[in-house]
């Protein structure tokens, strides 16, 4: 009888121990799980801009990080990532850095492109320290953008530059932000491609990969950097094309150093920015994604003469 009994014990005493290490087991899973959530929460960044902002978190993570851009406003805007030397901030930006791009713009509008080009030499000699960094491409009103980048810890300013009938730059009317990339790394890795886009001064756009229907994720490889006439350097933007749309039009709108570039109100009838990826250094590479539907497009930089130089390339969607 009494072994019977000590028998019972040590089963039950076995089970409890079974069930206790099942728990544990489980939390242990539970909170990896909650830890991989929270991580994966912290490196999607979602930006909103209802008039003329960016609203949004202002500290980031360092590494991979998925920009969710809403345009929610009635104008086409991009989100521009300005890596700041140490020691600027968005104090000097609007002191030094605004002032001789308004003047430019001014003087551009009046016709007068040599007193123009004066204004912008006026920039600080600490500006070509700043690193473009990347970001969105040219998104339209209602739409979302979602571009993944990877970037280093650092004092960043967010920027749109589109501007208003009147010349005036976004950025002037307030679509500047500080963004601040942490020490702290995110564990966040980037996305797997469906086509490959090969970006650069001597080839132009090429990309390798279906342009069917569908969800897609875009890979940028930034080949080369170089300053194009227009004082920036070439991205992408994934364009869908109406009927109406003229391939001419749009290369000549692309530009913003010309009256009518890059303004709202010029905007050619039949373009629709999906997004894309911007102006960043080369050997980065930077993601994107878009739902092709059955229709035309183009991707497309924004620099001048696109075109002869390879940074305009319409394809359709079957």
């Amino acid at each position: 009888m009494m072994k019977s009994q000590n028998l019972s014990w040590l089963l039950l005493n076995s089970m409890f121990i079974l069930v206790l290490m099942n728990c544990k087991t489980e939390k242990k899973d539970q909170s990896k799980t909650t830890d991989n959530v929270i991580a994966a929460e912290q490196s999607v960044i979602k930006v909103l801009t209802k008039s003329m902002e960016f609203i949004c978190r202002d500290s980031i993570p360092s590494g991979w990080n998925t920009f969710v851009y809403e345009n929610q406003s009635t104008e086409p805007h991009f989100i521009l990532l300005d890596k700041y030397p140490e020691g600027k901030s968005i104090v000097d930006m609007k002191k030094d850095v605004g002032p001789p791009f308004d003047e430019g713009m001014a003087l551009i509008m009046e016709g007068k492109t040599e007193e123009a080009m004066e204004a912008f030499g006026q920039l600080p000699e600490w500006f070509s320290q700043v690193v473009f960094s990347g970001g969105t491409g040219m998104i339209s009103p209602a739409k979302k953008a979602v571009t993944h980048v990877n970037l280093k810890p650092g004092y960043y300013i967010m920027e749109c530059y589109v501007k208003m009938p009147d010349g005036e730059f976004h950025s002037s009317m307030g679509m500047t932000k500080e963004l601040i990339v942490m020490e702290e790394q995110n564990d966040s890795e980037a996305p797997v491609p469906d086509i490959k886009i090969s970006l650069s001064s001597k080839n132009g756009i090429t990309y390798k990969g279906s342009l069917s229907a569908g969800k897609k994720i875009f890979e940028v490889n930034y080949i080369d950097h170089i300053v194009h006439e227009n004082f920036v350097g070439h991205d992408v933007n994934l364009v869908q094309l109406g009927p109406k749309a003229d391939l001419q039009e749009l290369e000549q709108w692309m530009n913003w150093a010309t009256p009518e570039g890059l303004m709202s109100s010029t905007l050619p009838s039949g373009i629709t920015f999906l997004g894309g990826t911007n102006d960043a250094p080369a050997g980065s590479v930077q993601y994107f994604e878009a739902d092709l539907k059955p229709g035309n497009y183009a991707f497309i930089s924004e620099v001048p003469n696109s075109s002869k130089k390879g940074l305009l390339k319409s394809f359709t969607v079957l």
